[in-house]
């Protein structure tokens, strides 16, 4: 970004490199309607690009109201970004349970059976603390998140599984991950949105 209104540089907070099972923190000034002060979970970053998806803005329905044959469960739908926005995307605790699951680290997943799932879900087996809808993805060529980090419009941060399954209201995600993590980046989730305001 241009304007940076703390006398450090963002790259060189980015002690961690880019890779799967890691989040991408939106800088505070980015104004992408689609990234604007957004988290996104990597779940697979390799020589042909990334795909992540936005863990903290939801769509204002619930899994239900989305997929009318889905079994009773109360669980929100998130917007995981732009890319095929009306595709059905989850990640998960139970990669033990779901055929075809794809480990991301440690105890998450994302993908699977979704018959399977859905079964799971009908037998108790899965809760609402277990998994995550969400709708579209985001996606990047190898050259453009590069060109995006070099730009300074990411932090790069560890994920865990408190964080992506947690309860923290997703409004007030992106500044919680931020203080979580010193006064430095505290500093940051004060800033305005709009930095002609600051």
């Amino acid at each position: 970004m241009e304007l940076n209104p703390l006398n450090y540089s963002i790259k060189k907070l980015n002690a961690l490199p880019l890779e799967k099972g890691r989040l991408l923190i939106a800088e505070p000034f980015m104004q992408d309607p689609h990234f604007k002060r957004s988290i996104v979970f990597i779940c697979e970053h390799n020589s042909d690009g990334t795909v992540g998806l936005v863990i903290n803005k939801t769509v204002g329905l619930q899994i239900n109201e989305v997929l009318e044959d889905f079994p009773p469960f109360d669980a929100e739908v998130f917007l995981g970004g732009p890319v095929q926005a009306q595709r059905l995307f989850f990640i998960h605790k139970k990669g033990d349970l779901i055929p075809k699951s794809i480990l991301v680290q440690g105890d998450i997943y994302w993908s699977g059976e979704f018959s399977i799932l859905k079964e799971l879900i009908q037998k108790g087996l899965i809760t609402p603390n277990d998994i995550r809808f969400f709708l579209g993805y985001s996606g990047w060529e190898p050259e453009q998140i590069i060109g995006e980090l070099k730009e300074e419009s990411w932090l790069i941060s560890p994920s865990s599984s408190e964080l992506l399954f947690g309860e923290t209201d997703p409004d007030d995600l992106w500044a919680a991950v931020l203080k979580e993590k010193g006064d430095q980046f505290a500093m940051m989730a004060n800033f305005p949105e709009d930095p002609s305001f600051n």
